[in-house]
């Protein structure tokens, strides 16, 4: 997720401020002392909500007890909870990711509690997919936030606050040479131009993999009836 994204997670929940710490070499060589007098510069706050691996400071050498100890001297109650379960297993970024690699749709959106979702500008494209009949948006997303295989899925794409209906290929299409985008988005029934504008995509449904087709006719057949499936199973 982007900043943006996460800000806009918390503020959904109710929460009243949030501030974002830039993550500079400097912060990151702190050592947990450090990182707790340049975070709080003396007005410690009353309470602290920690999960309990919480780990801060220079190589994440700062733990829960030494968070405590600093609790005891400042007057801050450190509240550490017990991380979330799933299935008796605990429910991490990592394993979240490992299901996106695996074309888990159903499981990571169980564990996130929404549908996974990336929120990319739209660049533009070669244009084979408009002189196709399937015109694209074309995004690229940042390898560090490339959390989904590559593949080819139903999704919603979001426009203007508006739900849309598409069909998205992830990951660079092996018939075509010199592609920049790694996620082309074909969003049914629109017509507007977006290009620079920010878009949601939400992951419902994993299609079938990225795949060379041998002759153009075979292309469009396939993404076609992709295009049809997505319309026929998506309510909107």
């Amino acid at each position: 997720m982007t900043n943006e994204a996460r800000i806009d997670q918390l503020a959904n929940t109710g929460v009243d401020y949030v501030v974002v710490l830039p993550f500079t070499l400097e912060f990151a060589g702190m050592s947990p002392a450090d990182f707790l007098s340049a975070t709080f510069n003396g007005h410690a706050p009353s309470h602290l909500h920690v999960g309990s691996d919480f780990r801060f400071g220079c190589r994440a050498s700062g733990t829960v007890a030494d968070l405590k100890a600093w609790g005891d001297e400042s007057g801050t109650t450190i509240n550490a909870h017990k991380l979330e379960l799933a299935d008796g297993k605990v429910i991490t970024a990592t394993r979240i990711r490992g299901l996106l690699a695996e074309h888990d749709l159903v499981e990571s959106r169980k564990l996130l509690g929404r549908p996974y979702c990336i929120t990319e500008s739209v660049i533009s494209g070669r244009g084979e997919g408009r002189d196709m009949g399937f015109k694209t948006a074309n995004l690229q997303i940042p390898d560090q936030r490339k959390a989904i295989d590559d593949g080819v899925y139903s999704c919603y794409a979001v426009v203007d606050g508006r739900p849309y209906r598409a069909a998205v290929s992830v990951g660079v299409a092996p018939t075509f040479e010199n592609a920049e985008a790694n996620c082309e988005v074909h969003i049914l029934d629109f017509t507007g131009d977006i290009y620079g504008d920010t878009i949601k995509v939400q992951f419902m449904e994993y299609l079938r993999p990225m795949i060379k087709f041998e002759s153009t006719e075979e292309l469009i057949a396939t993404v076609m009836g992709n295009i049809s499936h997505t319309r026929e199973t998506l309510p909107l």
